[in-house]
């Protein structure tokens, strides 16, 4: 599998969150990348309609109930 790098700005807090997460990883040696892709992974294959779901997401976070 090929991979694409991409920039993304995420939410200091969030960052903190990811990085407490790699941390509990440690014995694996995860980056914060592999955790990020893991996380999309989990996300895009799951069984869920993906446009309702980051709709809903989207709107929930821009009010502040996520």
């Amino acid at each position: 599998m090929s991979k694409t790098e991409f920039g993304v700005s995420v939410a200091e807090e969030l960052v903190d969150d990811l990085d407490g997460v790699t941390e509990q990883c440690v014995d694996l040696q995860a980056s914060r990348s592999e955790v990020v892709e893991a996380i999309l992974t989990a996300f895009f294959r799951g069984e869920i309609d993906h446009e309702a779901r980051i709709r809903e997401l989207i709107i929930r976070r821009r009010k502040g109930t996520l």
